[in-house]
Parts: C-alpha cells; sequence; structure tokens
C-alpha cells in the first residue's frame, strides 16, 4: 500500500453503518419535540398544570411543523426512490431525513437567535427557514443521485418529499392561502377550512407570507443547479481517464461500510484487468493419508478492503481446505486485488488441482536462513521443492510487488529446486507513515536483496541433506475480534523435525565443525501464522524471541495471512496496535508449545497451477487513490464556492421579492 492508497484507506474512518430506520424515526420525533419547546415557548404561567400543558403542547407543534416532514421523508423517500427505478435502502433513507433534520432546527437556532438579538424581527427567522429547506433539498438531491445514480429530474421526486411537505405544512397553518384573494364557492365551502388553518397554529406563523413560497421554489432550483454543477465538475476526470462515475464508486464504498452490500464490486469489475496469477500448494499427510496441513499460496493480494474481492481469502482458503490450512501472504500489492468475491472461486478451483496432482516424498531438508542486505529468508526443502519465508523485519516493509516475487521465486530455482512457494512474511511495518510505506517495488534496493537471498537459499536448499519429516500443527481461534487487528483464523502454528542422516557429517544449518554436530537431535522449525494485516514494529522479533527461548524450537518465523476483515473502518490496524503484547506472545507460545506435542511422522507434495482471475490492474489502484484524493480534496473547496455563490444569490432573491 502506498501513501495514496493510505489515505484513501483512512476515508473509511468517516463512514459508519447506518442505524435501523425506527432508531432514526425514534430519535428525528425527540429532536422535533425539543425544537418545538424552545421555538414555541409559551408565556410563563403561576399554575403548574397549565406550565405543563402548555410544554406539551410546544412539544406536539416541534413534532407536528419539524417531525411530520421527518418521518415522511424518512418512510416515503426509499419507497418513491426504487419506484422510480433508486437503490436506496428504508436504513439510509431515515438517517437521510434525520440528518436534514437537525440541519433546518440548527437554521432556526442561529435564525432565531439573530432575530433575538437585532431587530430583524420573526419575518428573518422565516427566511432563514426557506434558506434551511432548500439546502436540504439540495443535500437531498446529491445524496440520492450519488445512491441511486438517477438523472437530476428523477431524483428531484424523492428528494423533495421533505422540504415539500413542510412548505405544505406551513401554507396551510400559516394561512397564506387567505392572503392570496382567491375565493370561489368551491373553495370557500369546502377547501378553506382544509387549507387555511390559521387558528389552529402557532401564532408565530402569521410572519409567513406568499412570498417566502416563492423564494423556495426560486432556490431550490438554483441549489438543485449547484447539485448537478458540482458532480458533473468532480466527476468529468474520472469518466475522462478511468472511464467509471465517481458516483458508483461513493454509493458503493458507503454502501460496503454502513450496510456491507456489494456494490463496490460491481464498481470494481469495471475497472478490472484479466491476469493469469500462480496457485502453489504444499500438502502434509499422514502415512494413512489423512491430510494433516496444507499451504496454499495464490499470488494475489487479500484486498481491498472487509469482504469486498479478496478480503476474505484467507477463510476461503481454510474451509476449502481438509487439513489445518495456512493461507500466507503472497508477493503482490493492491494492483493483484480481486475485483468480485466471485473470483476466489476461480483461485479455490486452481488450488484443488494442485492439490490432486501432488508427488508426496518423506524426504525433508533442515530449515536455513539466508540473508542479503535488508531481506532475510527462512528456507526449508520438502522433496525437490522448498518453502521460502521472507521478511525485512526489523526493518518497516509493506507488500512486495507481483514482478518482485517472480523474480525472487524463480532465482531460488536455478540452483535445482522444483517447486518454490514464496511467502511474504509481512510482519514488521511502521503503520501509514512515510511516503512509500515500505513498498518492495521493481528495480529498488529490497528488491535485489530479496532476489539475492532467494538465489543463496535456493542453492544450499538444492544440495542440502535430506532426512525424514515429522510436523505438528495447532489452532488458537482466540478471542480477538477484527476490530483488535485477528481475524478469524486466529493464530495457527506449523512445527517441523527433521534429522538428517548421520553419515553425511553435518545438517543444512550447520556451520561449524561437523564432529560437534549431535547426529540423533532432530532440528526443529516453526512457522507461525497470525490471521492479521502486518504487525507493530517490533513485535516479530519478541514473538520470534519467545518461541525460540521459551518452547526451544532452532529457529521460527512469524507470519500474517494480510487478511483484510481487519480494515473495513480502520486502515491502520495491524496485529498489536490494539491487542496487549504480552498476551499476544502467550498464546503464540502455547500455540507452538501444542504443535510441538503434535508431532508425527508425515510426507509432503508441492504442486503449482494457474488460475486467470480478474484483478484491478496495473497502477489501477494508484490512479483510483490518487483521483478519489483529488475528488475529497477539490471537492471540499468547489462544495464551499457552490454554497457561497448560491447563498448570496438567495439573499439577492429575498430582497427582490420581500415586501
Amino acid at each position: 500500500m502506498t501513501a495514496t492508497q493510505s489515505n484513501l484507506a483512512g476515508l473509511s474512518r468517516f463512514i459508519f453503518r447506518a442505524p435501523s430506520w425506527y432508531t432514526s424515526v425514534a430519535f428525528a420525533l425527540l429532536l422535533a419535540a425539543v425544537a418545538g419547546i424552545g421555538a414555541f415557548e409559551r408565556p410563563e404561567t403561576t399554575q403548574v398544570w397549565r406550565g405543563v400543558l402548555f410544554v406539551g403542547r410546544d412539544a406536539w407543534e416541534g413534532v407536528f411543523f419539524i417531525g411530520i416532514p421527518t418521518i415522511v421523508a424518512g418512510l416515503g423517500t426509499a419507497w418513491v426512490d426504487r419506484l422510480v427505478g433508486g437503490k436506496l435502502t428504508p436504513n439510509r433513507s431515515s438517517l437521510l431525513a434525520l440528518v436534514c433534520e437537525v440541519i433546518i432546527v440548527a437554521f432556526l437556532t442561529v435564525g432565531a437567535l439573530l432575530a433575538y438579538l437585532t431587530p430583524l424581527g420573526q419575518r428573518f427567522v422565516f427566511d432563514v427557514l426557506v434558506v434551511a429547506l432548500a439546502s436540504v433539498f439540495a443535500i437531498r438531491l446529491l445524496v440520492i443521485m450519488a445512491v441511486s445514480q438517477s438523472s437530476i429530474l428523477v431524483a428531484a421526486v424523492p428528494a423533495s418529499l421533505q422540504s415539500a411537505t413542510a412548505a405544505v405544512l406551513l401554507f396551510v397553518y400559516s394561512g397564506t392561502l387567505s392572503l392570496l384573494e382567491v375565493s370561489g364557492p368551491l373553495l370557500d365551502t369546502f377547501l378553506m377550512p382544509y387549507l387555511a388553518r390559521p387558528g389552529e397554529a402557532p401564532a408565530e406563523l402569521s410572519a409567513i407570507s406568499p412570498d417566502h413560497f416563492v423564494v423556495l421554489g426560486l432556490t431550490s432550483v438554483l441549489y438543485a443547479a449547484g447539485v448537478w454543477t458540482f458532480l458533473y465538475v468532480v466527476d468529468r476526470p474520472w469518466r475522462n481517464t478511468l472511464g467509471v462515475s465517481v458516483l458508483d464508486f461513493l454509493r458503493g464504498f458507503i454502501g460496503h461500510i454502513a450496510e456491507g452490500t456489494r456494490e463496490l464490486e460491481d464498481f470494481f469489475e469495471q475497472l478490472g484487468e484479466e491476469a493469469v496469477v500462480p496457485v502453489t500448494v504444499l500438502s502434509f499427510r499422514t502415512p494413512d493419508d489423512t491430510e494433516k496441513a496444507r499451504w496454499v499460496l495464490p499470488m494475489i493480494h487479500p484486498g481491498p478492503m472487509g469482504e469486498i474481492g479478496g478480503g476474505n481469502l484467507p477463510v476461503r482458503v481454510a474451509d476449502a481446505t481438509e487439513g489445518l490450512a495456512f493461507p500466507p501472504h503472497a508477493t503482490a500489492g493492491h494492483d493483484f486485488n480481486l475485483v468480485t468475491e466471485r473470483e476466489v472461486d476461480t483461485v479455490i478451483d486452481a488450488a484443488d488441482r494442485a492439490y490432486d496432482r501432488l508427488t508426496y516424498s518423506r524426504d525433508a531438508t533442515e530449515s536455513l536462513r539466508a540473508d542479503a542486505g535488508e531481506a532475510s529468508l527462512l528456507g526449508q526443502g520438502f522433496g525437490d521443492d522448498a518453502l521460502l519465508v521472507s521478511t525485512f523485519a526489523p526493518g518497516f516493509a509493506d507488500d512486495v510487488e507481483y514482478a518482485v516475487g517472480l523474480s525472487t521465486a524463480a532465482e531460488a530455482r536455478t540452483g535445482g529446486l522444483g517447486d518454490v512457494l514464496l511467502a511474504d512474511a509481512h510482519n514488521s511495518n511502521n503503520g501509514l507513515d512515510g511516503p512509500d510505506l515500505g513498498h518492495v517495488t521493481p528495480g529498488s534496493v529490497r528488491s535485489f536483496d530479496m532476489i539475492r537471498a532467494a538465489g543463496e537459499a535456493g542453492d544450499r536448499l538444492a544440495v542440502a541433506p535430506r532426512g525424514d519429516l515429522s510436523i505438528g500443527v495447532a489452532w488458537e481461534p482466540t478471542d480477538w475480534v477484527p476490530a483488535e487487528g485477528i481475524g478469524p483464523l486466529g493464530i495457527r502454528a506449523m512445527v517441523t523435525e527433521v534429522a538428517t542422516d548421520p553419515e553425511s557429517g553435518a545438517s543444512a544449518v550447520d556451520t561449524g565443525d561437523a564432529d560437534d554436530a549431535d547426529p540423533d537431535a532432530a532440528q526443529t522449525t516453526a512457522y507461525v501464522l497470525v490471521d492479521g494485516n502486518n504487525m507493530e514494529p517490533g513485535l516479530r522479533d519478541v514473538l520470534v524471541e519467545a518461541v525460540v527461548d521459551r518452547v526451544g524450537v532452532d529457529d521460527a518465523e512469524v507470519l500474517t495471512t494480510d487478511t483484510h476483515v481487519v480494515n473495513t473502518v480502520e486502515a491502520d490496524n495491524q496485529v498489536g496496535a490494539v491487542v496487549d503484547h504480552d498476551e499476544l506472545t502467550d498464546v503464540v507460545v502455547d500455540v507452538v508449545r501444542e504443535a510441538t506435542t503434535d508431532a508425527e511422522p508425515v510426507e509432503a507434495g508441492m504442486a503449482t497451477e494457474h488460475a486467470e482471475v480478474t484483478v484491478f490492474g496495473n497502477d489501477r489502484t494508484e490512479s483510483l487513490a490518487s483521483h478519489a484524493n483529488a475528488a475529497v480534496s477539490m471537492g471540499g473547496a468547489l462544495a464551499a464556492a457552490v454554497v457561497l455563490a448560491s447563498l448570496a444569490i438567495s439573499v439577492l432573491l429575498f430582497f427582490v421579492t420581500g415586501p
């Protein structure tokens, strides 16, 4: 993830899950009642029961004139919007109406305060109310166009419900019809009692005149034009360069975070490109052909966030395996995010094909370390194949680019190895600080460090002595939740035991005198996989040291799956950011210790298949992030300019149409 992409992911902190519609309605009624008590306060009285009666009537009038338009909009907008082909849900509709009610109350509060402190009078309060109703219409229009992707004329119908309902109530109870000097037998006899009822309304409404409704109509049209202009200007760069609409992205982003919809996948699918990715499987089975553990590594990135695309890939892999699944992070960045969750099925199918053609062997090498520059690789051979785990700890690193991973694996095979499962440990990063967040890109010094280390590891493993293999596995789901940085796979451990042939003279990792080697001791290596997205600085070293010292294994590495289910609302939610380090260390040690007691003879097999999937594509993630960040930064300034211009013209309209 680059700094630009992290800025985009960080926008998720502004999104929250929409409350149920009845919660929004209940809060709207309460707010309306409180606003009514403040707006329609009666003169003080010495009789307590009359005071209580007046307060109750004030609250009712607030509910009637402020709450009813909110209820109509909250319950009716979704229905009307879907009737005209939109996608607004009742929860979003009610929340939108509640927010608009808060805006109206805020406008009225400021207007009443100014009227009290200045000679502006009661009419000014209703001038402010007109602006508030027009502003609410504009906000609702913007949201409905974004969510439902309707044209401005179609979206205007559901968008106008709240302002139109409030205008109708004000028209009837202010007696405005009687001021228009229209009459007739039908109107006077049947309609006037229902369309002009000033006697049943607060006296303050008498300040409303027909001019207010004329200005409301003109101002609403003006604000609608401002909304259209704003959306056109913001959307144009997206359509010209990416061929998609910013409204599609906004609707999908909000829908995913607020209600868990899949609309964001539809947007990503428009951006996607076809790609061929290797899918490598390393399986361990007992002598009775029962699978004990399976490593599955598709070279894709488990993103972009939540369960969108491949965000929940580790869990899907685990669900599809017989033995205990180990889905580590591959050497791929956000450009290799799957566009939809459906693409995961293609990856699982490729893994199944690889599994079906496995050839097993009991031969394995002891593990070894190969270092070059900042890169450190833990490698172990199984038959003619090898598992390599790369880390830059204690340095900081994030994703390794796809091309770097392919080159590194190819370099490891030059010494004579067959298939190579190259996992990115993804276990040390300093969050979202810095310009590039430790991305390992082609041509960088780190990429060549990694390639050189892999070449050395491959050469040594190809000629290393082989011995019989035993492994033990263990799994602790833990009580931690994704919000704490730990996904549903919890913490998993695999411990390998390999004793090479004593007559070979030395083990694969021995660099001293062969006479000092203990031929009866098996070398043990622990692989710990935490279902999370990277780790806090220094935590990996603490965990590795604890496992080696407290459990007694010869070497260890800690990996993360890079699952993005932990990044639904936080772009930076690394392992150890929330969870106590000491508590995590104790759990890891316990899981590894349990794995050592589970050790039994096994045979291993590795194979690679290829899957054709649709991913974000080269540079698409960066382009999307750049456009989104530009839209946020420029959109704010543009919105402020549009609002100021609209308010200025609104003031002019009041002067032109005023008494």
